[in-house]
């Protein structure tokens, strides 16, 4: 389980371009799974589909992901089905950017 926790550190490492949030607050991390050998699979989406960052979060997020001590590889599925929207955003992020908080 500590392996998940870093792996999640570092993704809030990883800044959305446009935003100055994290993308693991702003809730484009859909799925994260750590399989017996260390191997990681992520699938994530971007705030909009259009993102012309999209090439470069998507390196970042590897990158992040596999200097964690221990991953082996990291694979990113980027997707944008469900679409994101500000209700998959934690409370700290919706803070931070000065949204109400439901």
């Amino acid at each position: 389980m500590s392996l998940e926790r870093d792996i999640i550190l570092a993704l809030k490492q990883v800044y959305d371009p446009e935003i100055p949030v994290n993308i693991y607050d702003l809730g484009l991390i859909y799925e994260l799974r750590v399989d017996e050998e260390h191997n990681v699979y992520i699938q994530m989406t971007l705030t909009a589909p259009n993102c012309p960052m999209a090439d470069y979060v998507v390196a970042q997020v590897k990158e992040a992901v596999e200097d964690v001590p221990g991953v082996v590889s990291a694979t990113i599925d980027l997707v944008f089905d469900p679409v994101w929207d500000k209700s998959r955003m934690s409370e700290e992020a919706l803070v931070e950017l000065g949204l109400d908080v439901d």
